[in-house]
């Protein structure tokens, strides 16, 4: 269950002169009119591709050492924070899941071939380009290495594709090696897209339960109306100066959930010189480093809080540890108050019903707040101005 405190920490008026554009950006969430069959898990994975990726999930845990994921942005980011939150901090897994393509550093890239060479290794390489420069690197890279030590047919059963259902470098390269494929979905962009073959095919071999997951999505259309209110509140909150969102954790293993929130705002809003900063914190350890700016710094910073009320819990000089860090989420939240407002939301335990309508609320307010700001929430025109500028480049090496 998630419950949204507004009010205790954050003070403002203005919103019924929204009432008027609400009614309109219902309509064209509901119409789904562009980008939006992420909108009904009707629309986001047929059962069809669920029960293949259930199949595919299973084949992975028993035949593979490492299962590494090629991609970049909303490629990885999703199912990287979905299973970071349920993944043990030190009890190391069956299989280990590797993430990658995400940089250019040849560091990096070295040591993971590196690593992988002894291993029993299946890929998942997503791209619905198949040209995004990052993962095309890296995958190429790898499938060198994956060439000469597994025989065709093993390759038919340890390279898995996830792109485009009809075109693109890698649906040519899916049809003439005949690998496992999924398909990224034409009406569900890169950010939007941990709930389709893209995020739950990593995710079902982390072992977390896709099915709860999907059943928490389709659970969050009962908070709409707390989204509009949530993106009320920062549209209000960016007209007053407030330049800047930060997405506040007390649990260390939301850090790359916080990581997805910031693309997904940072991606959907941040166009035509408009848009609120996000940024991330994970207290208590940054109370120690940024919590003196959150207090008396300059007033551009409103926080989002995010807080777990059951996790596993153990005494410390006779007192739960568990309710001592909940503490510290509100009195902090009050401490800040003056200067720094905040949001509360809470989920009362970490499970899959739960963070599947946790990110289905901010998906659905991150468009919410796009529609209110007057830009399209689902294109990214400077990203791609970096990537043809960047490939220019290279072409003068």
């Amino acid at each position: 269950m998630l419950k949204f405190d507004f009010n205790t920490f954050m003070h403002i008026d203005g919103e019924n002169d929204y009432n008027y554009k609400i009614h309109d950006i219902r309509e064209k969430l509901e119409k789904k009119e562009s980008m939006l069959d992420w909108y009904d898990v009707d629309t986001t994975i047929s059962k069809s591709e669920f029960d293949k990726i259930v199949k595919v999930s299973n084949y992975v845990r028993k035949n593979a050492d490492v299962f590494l994921v090629i991609g970049i942005g909303g490629s990885y980011l999703g199912s990287k924070a979905i299973i970071d939150m349920f993944k043990p901090y030190f009890k190391k897994d069956d299989v280990e899941i590797i993430f990658a393509g995400f940089s250019l550093s040849s560091t990096y890239l070295k040591e993971l071939l590196d690593y992988i060479k002894d291993k029993e290794v299946i890929v998942n390489v997503i791209s619905k380009s198949g040209t995004t420069l990052e993962p095309n690197i890296t995958f190429n890279a790898v499938y060198g290495i994956m060439k000469k030590k597994y025989n065709k047919t093993q390759l038919q059963k340890r390279i898995i594709i996830t792109t485009d259902k009809k075109k693109g470098k890698l649906r040519e390269l899916i049809n003439k090696e005949k690998f496992i494929s999924f398909k990224v979905p034409d009406n569900i962009g890169g950010r939007f897209s941990v709930f389709t073959a893209v995020g739950l095919l990593p995710i079902a071999v982390s072992n977390i339960n896709i099915m709860r997951l999907l059943e928490g999505v389709r659970r969050g259309k009962k908070n709409i109306d707390k989204c509009f209110i949530y993106a009320i509140i920062r549209d209000i909150l960016y007209k007053k100066g407030r330049k800047i969102e930060s997405f506040t954790v007390y649990e260390p293993k939301l850090y790359y959930f916080t990581e997805w929130i910031k693309q997904l705002f940072g991606e959907t809003q941040g166009k035509n010189n408009l848009g609120l900063f996000p940024v991330s914190v994970v207290n208590s350890r940054d109370l120690h480093s940024l919590g003196q700016y959150y207090q008396q710094g300059d007033p551009i910073i409103f926080e989002t809080v995010i807080n777990v009320v059951n996790n596993k819990d153990i005494k410390v000089t006779n007192k739960s540890l568990n309710k001592i860090n909940n503490i510290a989420t509100i009195k902090v939240a009050e401490a800040h108050a003056p200067h720094t407002p905040s949001n509360i939301i809470c989920m009362d335990h970490l499970n899959e019903e739960n963070v599947g309508e946790l990110m289905y609320f901010f998906m659905v307010s991150a468009s919410i707040g796009a529609y209110l700001l007057g830009v399209d929430p689902f294109n990214q025109p400077g990203v791609e101005d970096y990537k043809k500028l960047l490939m220019e480049g290279i072409k003068k090496i």
